[in-house]
């Protein structure tokens, strides 16, 4: 079993019944009951047309026996194309409406997925990669869709099943008993089939996934592999994972390979007894030369379809683990608890944190018996080493993530109570790396508000620095962004995201700063576009600015998720405590004094040089 040592299933997968995932199943098939009614009337006309044809050919043997005439055997040949032209006719339309449901179907199943997806709470994304997340999306649809098509044709092959197990019986009871007594051999080996069939394909999706999530990753860190010249790298990681990969559908398909030839070689031994035990019966008069060869192509017909609906049971694991696979996606537990959903139309912006406990995983505690009162439209600034819980506190605030202890509340509402959709519209968040979608800089502004009109955006734009970071721009507002921003500098994207939340007029704003050197005169904009928020809002900025931490009317200090220290800057520097040593640390080389002795001691080693 070394082929699937690595191979292993999300923390959100779960195993359903069979009838469960079939019950399921059959509610995206709900909506399209007439075009399954057709389909089930033209699956009786395929069956129909194509066991009649034998018996076309069977009586008109005995009548060419008994009167041979061309006439008779033009009318046999006719007969015959004309069931065949049915047949296919009536193939032509059910594949078209078979097409037709499953796209649908599919279409729907995938919008689940994907909506289920855009729903889950950030920390699913912070656990789970995102290349697997869109195999489930994107692959295991498609594969379930295959199984939609065979489960039509296997339909088909029911019917016909029936209507040629009347017509054996009717030719000879004694032979058609010797058909079904070797049928039970051919179901015991599908069923026996079954188990491992469904663990190799659920094996072989998850390392589907696996190659998505390599690929996905690869592509995502493209810029940075160049960089360090590891091209060869991620091309070895790679084919690592693609080797596995063969591996194990190389395993998966010899197995599901399998079951047709032994079917196969099972319904061969049983025609080879058939014709002779038939042929004896026609040697003795017990039965026609036509009705022999009728039960004949009869049976080979009649062992088709068996094979095929014992065949079926393992290739139905293929679909039912990749329904397995999607519905556990949409399934996935939500880690953010709501209490209530009440509307939320308007805020002031007064946010609490009561005795609040919070840990990303069990053990390790980010916040603890923490409480903190920002004041509506009050400016909060956030400082601290890495790891002492800052920006925990801004996902806590746009419920991102759960808190396990305590109570936050806006407005004296607990947080929990609060409408998610509604609560977020009132929240403005610039991340410390800007994302920005592929598209124009209005499109990305729009994104806040669709509602904006170009006049309204270009105004609320020339807002900042009069205009001039936009004139810098190529095409102004319709400048294409490229991917995540990337034909952007870093801080014009800083301003893209300011700008979306200044259209948006959030009644909280949450700045994380970037850490990124940015020139003087980007700088000055985006602390004008900044202060242009923060005169409208309750803010909480996570400051890696001089500036920033300066203008704020608070500044509190943390440490392992305690706030040991509070007040402004003047305040906080007279004590001498932790904020005075993370600002030698973060932001004196900021300070104008700090570049004037810089200066100074540079033009003194450069007198003393000469």
């Amino acid at each position: 079993m070394g082929f699937f040592r690595g191979i292993n299933a999300e923390a959100y997968d779960r195993q359903y019944r069979d009838r469960d995932l079939v019950r399921r199943i059959l509610t995206y098939l709900e909506p399209h009951r007439r075009g399954l009614i057709g389909l089930a009337v033209l699956i009786t006309v395929i069956a129909l047309s194509g066991a009649a044809q034998p018996y076309v050919v069977s009586e008109g043997l005995d009548r060419l026996i008994r009167a041979p005439s061309p006439a008779t055997a033009l009318g046999i040949a006719g007969v015959v194309l004309a069931l065949g032209l049915l047949e296919w006719a009536g193939n032509w339309l059910r594949r078209r409406t078979t097409a037709r449901i499953i796209g649908e179907v599919i279409a729907s199943m995938r919008r689940d997925a994907f909506r289920a997806s855009v729903h889950h709470d950030m920390s699913f994304f912070d656990e789970f990669r995102s290349g697997r997340v869109i195999s489930r999306i994107n692959s295991d649809t498609e594969e379930f869709a295959q199984v939609v098509q065979l489960t039509t044709d296997v339909v088909s092959q029911f019917l016909l099943f029936g209507i040629l197990l009347v017509v054996l019986l009717r030719i000879s009871w004694q032979l058609t008993l010797m058909v079904l007594a070797l049928s039970p051999l051919v179901l015991i080996l599908a069923i026996a089939f079954r188990r491992i069939a469904r663990r190799v394909t659920r094996e072989g999706f998850r390392v589907m996934a696996e190659v998505n999530a390599a690929i996905q990753e690869a592509v995502t860190g493209i810029g940075v592999a160049k960089n360090f010249r590891q091209e060869a790298t991620i091309y070895e990681q790679f084919g690592q994972v693609n080797r596995r990969s063969y591996q194990v559908n190389l395993r998966r398909g010899v197995i599901l390979a399998s079951l047709f030839p032994i079917l196969n070689a099972l319904s061969g031994a049983g025609t080879a007894i058939l014709v002779y035990a038939g042929g004896v019966a026609s040697s003795a008069g017990v039965i026609s030369l036509g009705n022999w060869y009728l039960f004949v192509v009869s049976v080979d017909r009649f062992w088709f379809p068996m094979i095929n609906l014992a065949a079926f049971w393992s290739q139905l694991q293929g679909g039912l683990s990749a329904a397995e696979r999607v519905f556990a996606l949409i399934d996935a537990e939500a880690t953010v608890r709501q209490a209530d959903h009440r509307s939320v139309t308007q805020l002031n912006g007064e946010i609490c944190f009561d005795r609040v406990g919070f840990a990303y995983s069990a053990g390790e505690p980010v916040l603890h018996d923490f409480s903190l009162r920002v004041a509506p439209r009050e400016n909060v600034a956030l400082v601290g080493h890495t790891g002492a819980g800052k920006s925990s506190i801004a996902r806590l605030i746009t419920r991102f993530y759960e808190f396990q202890e305590g109570e936050i509340s806006i407005d004296g509402m607990d947080i929990r109570t609060l409408d998610l959709v509604a609560l977020r519209r009132r929240i403005g968040l610039v991340s410390q790396t800007p994302f920005l979608f592929s598209g124009t800089v209005a499109d990305n502004i729009r994104y806040a508000r669709t509602d904006l009109s170009d006049e309204e955006m270009e105004a609320i734009a020339r807002q900042i620095g009069e205009g001039e970071w936009l004139d810098a721009m190529p095409q102004g507002l319709d400048t294409q962004v490229g991917e995540r921003g990337a034909r952007l500098s870093m801080g014009q994207r800083q301003l893209v995201a300011l700008v979306r939340v200044l259209v948006q007029s959030p009644a909280i704003f949450i700045l994380d700063e970037a850490t990124a050197s940015i020139d003087p005169f980007t700088e000055t904009q985006i602390q004008q576009a900044t202060e242009l928020v923060l005169q409208r809002s309750t803010s909480i900025l996570i400051a890696h600015r001089l500036s920033t931490v300066r203008s704020a009317d608070r500044i509190v200090v943390l440490r392992e998720g305690q706030i040991i220290e509070e007040g402004n800057h003047q305040a906080l520097m007279g004590r001498g405590g932790h904020y005075a040593e993370l600002y030698d640390v973060y932001f004196r080389h900021q300070s104008l004094d700090y570049v004037d002795q810089v200066g100074i001691r540079r033009r003194q080693r450069e007198r003393f040089a000469a």
